[in-house]
């Protein structure tokens, strides 16, 4: 491999850590010195990053066939999720997001509603004035219940099952927020253990759910689970039972860690800018109600555009590891074949030449005619072109379902104090959760 892009290049303990511990500052300080391509070494390794709208649409779509997604970091995926969307490349991708894109339809979509509404009202119910609630840790199982009837068509709540998977899962993915000195340990009580043994138990209940179906027939369930099982493409290809639990859980992580995550910023920024709050109770005052699949789909735009604007601060696909195939020019600069090559949306939506005041929470910036005047690349919450996240629709229509119910029966108040950070699991999340007090609507259709 040829010489990279300059840059921090020399071996650094603490920046590794620190870069582990918060990226955005280190890479944006970095954008400022070196342009938008530079070189980091992270412990022993070189990786290039390309920061900015045309470096993010020059990897997703415009070049997108000459990298690779397998070979970049998150093929640690791969010990807990397998070989879904998110760690397969070629032609074994292509034909597995064609074959699953029907599910993902607005019109399938749809019939998912009526389970994020009877379960978010389900978790609302526990809710009381002036308590303290960890919206993070209450949103992520929510989110995962959601996700075990949508996408397994199981009950969490159903005695029988051999194993609770949101527990289970919940085990698994701790393994990714461990210190990356941790994660690379191995053997008998190690982070990657507990995480394997994880995988067991789960593996050990949707395998046997498949075999029932296989026996019984799956028509049973109109689920994702079902739509894996049965989908074929044109040649009749279709997935073996292993693909369809590596699918499975990987729309699992992507789905409700998406998300969790989005709920919590959501609500955090809106803490602490009461004029975009009432904007949005205003809005949910004009409904008769909680909104349907249509009204979710399309009629709340207050709504779209604060959710976008808490995706353009905290994108949850906020990095995108790549490797290069053969060599390439970008911005005055040549990056060799088989370089790891990285483009981050987190930092490239923090440009202050792309978007002023990039720290400040603005919805504004995503009406339909600002929006219209954003560059290619400029906003890739959920990355871009063929590796545009699957579940994106299904996510948003979750999120803004569970924000609308919330908002029609409570105000959230931060607890004086409250400072987030943001750890990397790799999603983004916040560290520690998020503690918040539940304070009367007072106003609203479903008011006390």
């Amino acid at each position: 491999m040829g010489p990279l892009p300059p840059g921090l290049t020399d071996f650094n303990l603490a920046r590794s850590r620190a870069f582990n511990r918060n990226p955005l500052p280190i890479l944006l300080d970095a954008y400022r010195e070196y342009g938008p391509v530079f070189t980091i070494k992270l412990l022993y390794f070189n990786t290039v990053f390309m920061i900015g709208p045309e470096a993010n649409h020059y990897i997703t779509v415009s070049h997108a066939k000459n990298f690779v997604w397998r070979e970049g970091s998150f093929r640690d995926l791969i010990p807990f999720l397998g070989d879904g969307l998110l760690t397969i490349d070629g032609e074994y991708h292509r034909k597995s997001r064609k074959v699953m894109l029907p599910a993902f339809h607005r019109e399938a979509l749809a019939g998912s509603v009526q389970t994020i509404v009877d379960e978010t009202e389900r978790a609302l119910a526990g809710w009381h004035d002036d308590e303290i609630v960890d919206v993070y840790h209450w949103t992520r199982e929510l989110a995962l219940r959601i996700a075990m009837k949508a996408l397994f068509g199981m009950d969490p709540d159903d005695p029988s099952t051999d194993a609770d998977l949101a527990e289970e899962f919940e085990a698994g993915l701790g393994f990714y927020g461990r210190d990356y000195f941790l994660q690379i340990l191995r053997g008998p009580r190690t982070p990657f253990d507990r995480m394997q043994e994880a995988r067991r138990r789960i593996d050990k209940t949707i395998y046997a759910e498949i075999a029932r179906r296989r026996a019984n027939g799956a028509h049973e369930h109109p689920d994702i689970l079902t739509m894996l099982m049965e989908t074929s493409d044109e040649d009749g290809w279709r997935f073996s039972d292993q693909q369809v639990r590596d699918q499975l859980m990987t729309l699992l992580f992507a789905g409700h860690d998406t998300t969790t995550s989005t709920i919590t910023f959501l609500f955090y920024e809106l803490a602490r800018a009461p004029h975009e709050l009432e904007k949005l109770l205003s809005e949910q005052d004009a409904l008769d109600g909680l909104p349907d699949a249509a009204t979710l789909a399309s009629g709340l735009p207050r709504l779209d555009m604060a959710i976008d604007e808490t995706l353009r601060l905290y994108p949850p696909a906020w990095i995108g590891p790549r490797r290069a195939i053969e060599g390439f020019e970008f911005a005055g600069q040549r990056i060799p074949a088989g370089a790891y090559v990285h483009y981050c949306s987190w930092a490239s939506h923090h440009l202050p030449d792309v978007f002023p005041e990039p720290e400040a929470f603005v919805p504004e910036r995503f009406t339909p005619e600002n929006r219209a005047k954003l560059a290619k690349g400029a906003y890739v919450p959920f990355g871009g072109g063929s590796r545009t996240c699957i579940g994106m629709r299904f996510g948003q229509l979750e999120i803004k379902a569970i924000a609308s119910a919330i908002l029609q029966r409570h105000r959230l108040e931060l607890i004086g104090g409250t400072e987030m950070s943001i750890r990397q699991m790799p999603t983004l999340s916040p560290r520690g959760g998020l503690r918040m007090i539940v304070r009367p609507r007072h106003t609203g259709v479903l008011a006390a």
